[in-house]
């Protein structure tokens, strides 16, 4: 992979469904692959999608404007789909539902156990991923599955122990629109259906991270402390972690999740653009230290868009 500054953009292959057999699963492993045509040692970024409203979104079909980029910029980005997507319409008593937290970050550690499977799957990336160099990343409930494999914890309400979840391949992590503490931070709707939020806690989460969150982001369906709680996984967690908050930002964040999609309540294609060019540049650092991209990423970025912070 190219460490330049400003790399061009490259034609990409994407494929799917690669499908993996999981027979402890209600069903089979479904992904995407996005990988640039040309290149070798290509760093692995898992891309864990959220819930929202729309059918397909939630799936290995949504959160285009952020795979093709990094694909395009170097990266092979592995989409799952995990079990709570609303594509798999699975019988609501199954265990873990409705949102699957737990099973979700077990997704990941199993695409890693079975990348040799997944390059044979996919011919034209044969022998062409690093694994020494993998990162995870999320949006909204997908942040919360990336949080625990980098090393966010919480307690299990079925059978209270706590759940650790790290998965040590893992480098680096990109978290937005993320979730935040539990407790009484959150509605009392969370609290009563989705109990495993209440324990989140990011107090051994020392993998290297960056943060998104906009500062109009409420998200009064799920806290009742405002924006400042998609910052949490930064103010709250140990070790190098840097925070974008992004100007105007909602929590599709421009629209993440998909090219024009209805439920981006906050549509800005240069908002999306910064996301894509800050989170291709952390994470090319991250994975390759002394590689620039990060710091100039950063001193491009203008107080109208947004601002970074790091510790």
């Amino acid at each position: 992979m190219s460490t330049s500054t400003h790399p061009s953009p490259t034609p990409v292959l994407s494929v799917a469904p690669v499908t993996l057999s999981t027979p402890d699963r209600p069903v089979d492993l479904q992904l995407r692959v996005s990988a640039p045509l040309t290149g070798d040692d290509l760093p692995v970024v898992l891309l864990s999608h959220g819930q929202g409203h729309s059918n397909h979104l939630s799936s290995l079909n949504g959160y285009a404007p952020l795979a093709h980029h990094w694909a395009a910029h170097g990266f092979a980005v592995i989409q799952p789909t995990h079990l709570s997507s609303r594509t798999l319409t699975l019988d609501p008593e199954t265990p873990g539902a409705p949102l699957f937290w737990r099973s979700r970050a077990e997704d990941m550690t199993l695409v890693l156990d079975r990348l040799d499977e997944i390059e044979a799957a996919v011919p034209q990336l044969a022998g062409r991923l690093d694994r020494d160099r993998v990162a995870v990343a999320g949006h909204s409930m997908g942040g919360h599955t990336a949080s625990l494999l980098l090393g966010a914890r919480l307690t299990d309400p079925d059978d209270g122990t706590e759940m650790d979840l790290t998965e040590p391949r893992i480098k680096a992590g990109v978290l937005l629109a993320s979730v935040g503490r539990g407790g009484a931070a959150l509605t009392p709707f969370v609290r009563e259906n989705w109990p495993f939020f209440l324990t989140t806690d990011f107090s051994k989460m020392t993998t290297p991270t960056l943060v998104v969150a906009g500062d109009r982001d409420d998200s009064a369906h799920l806290t009742v402390t405002g924006p400042d709680w998609h910052a949490d996984p930064y103010a709250l967690s140990p070790g190098r972690k840097s925070l974008l908050t992004l100007s105007g930002g909602e929590h599709g964040l421009g629209g993440v999740s998909g090219y024009d999609v209805a439920e981006t309540t906050d549509e800005n294609p240069e908002r999306v653009s910064v996301i894509q060019h800050l989170t291709s540049a952390y994470l090319r650092s991250e994975l390759y230290p002394g590689d620039p991209a990060w710091r100039t990423a950063c001193e491009t970025l203008t107080p109208a868009l947004g601002r970074v912070e790091s510790k």
